[in-house]
């Protein structure tokens, strides 16, 4: 669910598809710039359970961004986890756009709509 709203809205900001569909290869694939990384690192460990967050995680993400700018990527991690969590207990239907950008680029890599559709 989340995937797909994330990414679609990401392609609508100018994020090249072909990029968004490697998203979970982000630690191998030269698609992903060092910061990005650090970033896509903080939100996967984050949003593992138990969370799986260290000071590494940190010693990383302040050589490429403010703290300001990691205290605002840990407040959208944690609200999209938020907001996952919840559309995935009730079974959020997904919208059109968002199921459409899944279908066309994420599905090539796994993505399912699952209960959501």
């Amino acid at each position: 669910y989340c995937q797909a709203h994330t990414g679609a809205n990401a392609a609508w900001l100018g994020v090249a598809e072909e990029k968004l569909a490697f998203v979970w290869e982000f630690e191998t694939s030269d698609r992903f710039t060092t910061a990005e990384r650090a970033a896509l690192r903080l939100a996967r460990d984050a949003t593992l359970s138990p969370n799986a967050t260290t000071a590494d995680h940190f010693e990383e993400l302040r050589r490429h961004f403010t703290e300001r700018q990691i205290v605002d990527l840990v407040a959208i991690v944690s609200l999209f986890g938020f907001l996952n969590r919840w559309n995935d207990t009730i079974a959020t239907d997904l919208e059109e756009a968002p199921a459409a950008f899944g279908r066309r680029v994420l599905a090539t890599r796994g993505w399912e709509i699952g209960k959501h559709g």
